[in-house]
C-alpha cells in the first residue's frame, strides 16, 4: 500500500496518487524489503482484480520489453523473435508484442515449454534444443528471416540472430546468459544492412527511467488492466527463503517469474 511524500520532481502528488493506493514500481534496486521508496513517476496503479505477486512481478519486465521494442523501432506486422520466451521477460514480451500487433516467434527448451509459449500467444515457437533453429525460423517466415530479435544469450546466440534476421533487421542484445564475447560477422552485418543493439535498464538515467514508465503506463499498462497481458508466476517464496529460490532460477526450470513476498 502507498504511502506519499513530500511534493518535488517526480514526487507523484501531480500525478493523483493516494494513501493507501495499490501500486507497483519500477525500482533502481533493493528490492528484497518490506518497505521501499520510490518517485511516483515509477509506479502504476494495481487494478483491484491483480493478485499483488503478479502485479510484482510486471514493472521491470514491462519496462524492459516495452524500452526495447522502441530501441528497435518494433512497428506492427513486423516480425519478432523473442529468444528465450518461457523466461522472466519472455514471457510477458510474447502477449505484449502480440498485442502490439506483431508477428511474434520464439524460442524455449523442450517441447512442453514450446507448448506454453505458444499459449501465451507466440505465432510460432521452436525448441532451442534441437538442431536446425536457424533453417526452421527461416522456413517459418518463408525465407526471409525476422526483423527484430530480442536476445538474452548473449554471445552464444549471436551467430545464430545475425542469420536468422532479415533484410534491415535489428539484434537486441539485453541478456548476457551464456557469454559476452562473440566473434561478429560484419559482411554479414553489412549485406543484411542490419543493426545490433545493446541496452540495459538498471543504470540509466532517472529520466529516462520515467519516460519509459510513462511509455509503459500509456500503451502497455491498459492491456494488464483488461487482461490481455499478465505475467506468468512460476512460484512464490517468502525472503526467508530467498536462497532457495535464487537456486531455483539458476536450475533453469522456472516458467516466468520466481516472486519473493515479505
Amino acid at each position: 500500500m502507498l504511502a506519499v511524500g513530500p511534493d518535488g520532481p517526480g514526487s507523484g502528488r501531480s500525478e493523483g496518487w493516494r494513501p493507501g493506493d495499490r501500486v507497483a514500481a519500477l525500482l533502481p534496486g533493493g528490492g528484497y524489503a518490506e518497505r521501499v521508496v520510490v518517485p511516483g513517476d515509477l509506479a502504476l496503479r494495481v487494478p483491484d482484480d491483480l493478485p499483488a505477486t503478479e502485479a510484482a512481478a510486471l514493472p521491470e519486465a514491462l519496462a524492459t520489453v516495452v524500452s526495447n521494442l522502441r530501441a528497435a523501432h518494433a512497428v506492427a506486422g513486423e516480425r519478432l523473435l523473442v529468444r528465450g520466451g518461457s523466461g522472466g521477460v519472455g514471457s510477458v514480451a510474447v502477449p505484449l508484442a502480440r498485442a502490439f500487433g506483431l508477428t511474434v516467434l520464439a524460442t524455449a527448451g523442450g517441447a512442453e515449454r514450446v507448448a506454453r509459449v505458444e499459449a501465451l500467444g507466440a505465432h510460432a515457437a521452436f525448441d532451442h534444443r534441437v538442431d536446425g533453429l536457424v533453417d526452421r525460423v527461416l522456413a517459418a517466415t518463408d525465407g526471409h528471416g525476422v526483423d527484430v530479435v530480442l536476445d538474452v544469450l548473449g554471445a552464444a546466440g549471436l551467430a545464430d540472430n545475425l542469420a536468422m534476421l532479415a533484410d534491415d533487421g535489428r539484434l537486441v542484445v539485453i541478456g548476457l546468459q551464456r557469454g559476452r564475447r562473440a566473434e561478429l560477422d560484419l559482411g554479414l552485418l553489412l549485406a543484411r544492412r542490419a543493426s545490433v543493439i545493446g541496452t540495459t535498464l538498471r543504470s540509466r538515467p532517472a529520466a529516462q527511467k520515467a519516460a519509459i514508465m510513462a511509455d509503459v503506463r500509456e500503451h502497455a499498462w491498459p492491456l494488464v488492466v483488461d487482461g490481455t497481458v499478465r505475467p506468468v508466476v512460476h512460484a512464490v517464496h517468502p525472503f526467508a527463503r530467498a536462497g532457495e529460490a535464487h537456486r531455483e532460477l539458476e536450475s533453469g526450470a522456472v516458467l516466468g517469474k520466481v516472486v519473493l513476498v515479505p
